[in-house]
């Protein structure tokens, strides 16, 4: 799932308009549409901003190169 559609989704099951998501993470109401309307260029900080309301938190995840290599097959 896209992270802007995972928000947007929780958003809605929480009954929170963007302006009081944005209000409560402490991020722009322009921040928060953009990151739902999928924008690939944000802040992850901000990001986990968002994020952290819901008890999650964007970072990086090491790949398995191996596995990778063998789907490429």
């Amino acid at each position: 799932m896209q992270l802007g559609k995972f928000v947007k989704e929780k958003r809605g099951l929480t009954n929170l308009t963007q302006q009081d998501l944005a209000e409560k993470a402490g991020v722009g109401l322009r921040f928060l549409r953009e990151l739902e309307q999928g924008k690939e260029t944000i802040r992850l900080d901000k990001v986990n901003q968002v994020m952290n309301l819901f008890g999650y938190e964007v970072g990086a995840v090491p790949l398995n190169r191996n596995h990778l290599a063998n789907e490429e097959s």
